[in-house]
């Protein structure tokens, strides 16, 4: 009892039973079978409860029992008659005495399996925790009636019918896998079919082990234990090899653009100006909790990524949108995310333990993922809110204190260049990124590539430094106008966040310069689709935008507090990206509004065509402003052209121009 050492050796010498710590500790040891030549464990009795130097090892006639320091039993066989031990093929057997066998520990495989062990259906390889850690782990090796598979927390992610040298040779349902001097084969129920076969360099002397990284190996006695066959031979096959969201390449892990590494060895979307991201909670009874002033976000992967065990499962929903798919996600508790290929309108949910990524090997593209999260909008303490108002009351304030303090006969043009200046040093706390004017100027390549034009200013197309391409608006009108403008639109746009809203990445004040820097929309606007000559919509796709719109305008209305009132909805503010998803633009009319001070708006705004009727009565605005604007859009979107088009007429100098209204029908 407690002694380190052989207390049984097989006949021929090639196995040994042992109370040993194979850890180089005192602390810890366990009743192992060992394959001597290459000091293997192949077998641990107590793997997850290891026992001190002081404890015992006791074969009575109830069989073998393993004690604590306290005489507690923390593993033993079954109760048995007459039992004697036997050790010949790196099994341990008890038998009675007539020969007859009670109980063997090749029928409680631990990581590893040797020639003449079967591994039957209804048992499993489980890898240990580490090298140097023999408690169960995360991988498991099973046999399935067709197949031989490698799971993670359940989760398949490698079958051995994948292996370029696996041949087929039955459609026989399997029974048990065992590994000879030749090979490794599936078994079929009568014990003599071979369903699936591996062949093996020809050697007596074979362990197979499932490691602790989720690699199931075949090693021969031959120099030194040489490799004879590993699956997959990939490691960046195996799911949690670069830990949860970790992306593995070349055998190398990284964290995908816009996630960063934790605490915890694995990678999570990271931090915005705007507030806190953080991943859901497991579920509760009631699901996830919640909180103020939160919502759910779904943070793209960067391109040209897959998740193993799309591959394993068969997507939730076929023939849908993104929209749709994200919402089946955030309908579950239990999702941290989707796989959504737009093509098929395949829709894949990641389970809540989800693994880490690859690089995907499809050369079209495949599915683009989303990592659902929580976005907390910073907040002040709750006794500076009894004091305070919204972020953007609170720039809109600065700017108008600053108009104030121009004193009587100042120049203006002198007064923007030092007002500008004052601006500049302002400095508030959840606001989008302010990039300087030499960044927008290389960006654009001094503003080269046109994409678009405004009310305010043109859009130019650039790549920052990240390499992410963006649409810069530059402000060319900086009157009181302009000003409230980018009042409105940073500190509007850039506290919101939802799927069909236009995301403001940052601004840029310079002197009498001022731009914005949108989330670019490879797709343009509504406006440019539905009246040019390029593609012409599918009523599905029609249908999708209009849903979409909705979506925005339902968030901007009651989403947000307070809420906001958009005043411009029209095809030139509906934007599109690649997956053709809808995203509400140009906040530069938008109001914040309580419901109490609707009234306290009435100065006329927004596009002709598209303006509600209580703008021309001067009676107060409220979101129903925007459904009206909607329904405008909406009956364009069905019909494919415009309501109606404004005409000039004048004599041939142009004098006299009337605007006329031609409304279509």
């Amino acid at each position: 009892p407690g002694e380190l050492g052989a207390f049984l050796v097989s006949t021929n010498g090639t196995y040994t039973a042992s109370i040993t710590a194979p850890y180089s500790t005192v602390t810890s040891f366990y009743l192992c079978i060992i394959h001597k030549a290459s000091n293997t464990i192949i077998w641990s009795a107590n793997c997850n409860t290891p026992i001190s130097l002081t404890s015992s090892l006791l074969f009575t006639i109830n069989g073998l029992s393993l004690t604590d320091d306290s005489n507690k039993v923390v593993w033993s066989t079954p109760l048995l008659s007459s039992p004697v031990a036997a050790l010949e093929t790196g099994n341990l057997i008890l038998v009675d005495a007539e020969n007859v066998s009670l109980w063997q520990s090749f029928d409680y495989p631990t990581d590893t399996l040797v020639i003449g062990q079967g591994l039957y259906g209804g048992k499993s390889l489980v890898s240990a925790v580490s090298n140097g850690n023999s408690s169960h782990g995360i991988y498991t090796l099973n046999i399935t009636s067709e197949d031989m598979v490698l799971q993670w927390k359940s989760q398949t992610f490698w079958l051995l019918s994948m292996e370029p040298e696996a041949y087929k040779t039955s459609n026989t349902p399997v029974s048990y896998m065992e590994m000879n001097s030749t090979g490794l084969h599936l078994v079929g129920e009568d014990g003599l079919q071979v369903v699936l076969q591996v062949a093996l360099v020809p050697s007596d002397a074979k362990i197979a082990w499932l490691g602790s990284e989720g690699i199931f190996s075949i090693n021969m006695e031959v120099n030194n234990m040489a490799l004879d066959f590993t699956m997959p031979v990939d490691s960046c096959q195996v799911p949690f090899m670069c830990g949860k969201m970790g992306l593995c390449t070349n055998q190398t892990c990284v964290c995908p653009s816009d996630f960063s590494a934790d605490q915890n060895y694995s990678c999570a979307p990271k931090q915005v100006s705007e507030g806190t991201i953080s991943l859901p909670s497991a579920c509760t009874a009631t699901g996830n909790v919640s909180e103020v002033n939160s919502s759910t976000v779904y943070v793209q992967i960067q391109n040209g990524i897959d998740y193993i065990g799309n591959h394993f499962t068969e997507p939730v929903e076929i023939g849908v949108n993104l929209s749709l798919c994200q919402n089946l996600c955030s309908q579950d508790c239990s999702c941290s995310g989707i796989f959504f290929e737009n093509s098929s309108g395949y829709c894949y949910l990641l389970d809540y333990n989800m693994g880490g990524f690859m690089l995907n090997s499809d050369v079209q593209g495949g599915p683009l993922g989303y990592i659902k999260a929580i976005l907390k909008i910073s907040q002040v303490s709750t006794e500076q809110e009894k004091h305070s108002f919204p972020i953007s009351a609170l720039v809109c304030r600065v700017i108008r204190w600053l108009r104030k303090k121009r004193p009587t006969g100042v120049n203006l043009d002198r007064w923007d260049s030092s007002s500008s200046a004052e601006m500049e040093m302002i400095s508030i706390p959840g606001l989008p990124r302010r990039f300087n004017i030499e960044e927008l100027v290389a960006a654009t390549e001094n503003f080269k590539a046109q994409i678009g034009s405004g009310g305010f200013g043109t859009v130019y197309k650039g790549t920052v430094l990240d390499n992410t391409v963006v649409a810069v608006k530059k402000i060319t009108s900086l009157g009181d106008r302009g000003k409230m403008e980018l009042c409105a639109e940073t500190a509007t746009i850039g506290s919101i966040h939802h799927a069909n809203l236009v995301k403001l990445r940052g601004f840029c004040t310079h002197g009498k310069q001022c731009c914005l820097i949108y989330e670019y929309m490879n797709r343009g606007s509504l406006e440019k689709i539905l009246f040019g000559n390029g593609l012409v919509l599918e009523w599905p796709k029609r249908y999708e935008i209009a849903l979409g719109m909705a979506r925005g305008l339902a968030y901007l209305h009651s989403g947000c507090e307070p809420k906001i009132i958009h005043c411009d909805i029209k095809p030139e503010n509906i934007l599109l990206n690649d997956d053709m998803q809808v995203k509400i633009s140009d906040f530069g009319l938008a109001k914040l509004l309580y419901d109490e001070k609707s009234e306290l708006l009435t100065t006329l705004r927004g596009t002709r065509g598209y303006l509600a009727p209580e703008w021309l009565t001067s009676r107060g605005i409220t979101d129903k402003t925007d459904v009206y604007s909607y329904g405008m859009v909406l009956f364009e979107l069905v019909r494919g052209s415009r309501n109606c088009m404004f005409q000039s007429s004048g004599n041939e100098n142009g004098e006299g121009n009337v605007h006329k209204l031609k409304r279509y029908t």
